[in-house]
């Protein structure tokens, strides 16, 4: 078998795999803190439940506007079959 067909492929593949090997070694470096303080001193404060009603009322203010473009395009959709 000839050796230079697969000297380059796997060239190529190791070539895209220690790069990311060494990221995903990069990120296990990190040294893991006991708990996060901001989400305990929320949590302990009751601040969390205003953090939670403020992205809620933010998603669903996306979705009512998402639900009012799509019935004024498919308004308008029926307007240029017409």
């Amino acid at each position: 078998m000839n050796n230079k067909l697969f000297a380059r492929p796997l060239g190529y593949f190791f070539q895209l795999l220690l790069p990311l090997l060494f990221l995903a070694s990069m990120a296990f470096a990190q040294t893991p803190e006991a708990a996060p303080a901001m989400a305990d001193d929320l949590r302990a404060s009751g601040k969390i439940y205003v953090v939670v009603a403020v992205v809620a009322v933010i998603v669903a203010g996306l979705l009512a506007y998402l639900i009012s473009l799509d019935r004024k395009v498919s308004r308008l959709e029926k307007e240029i079959k017409a």
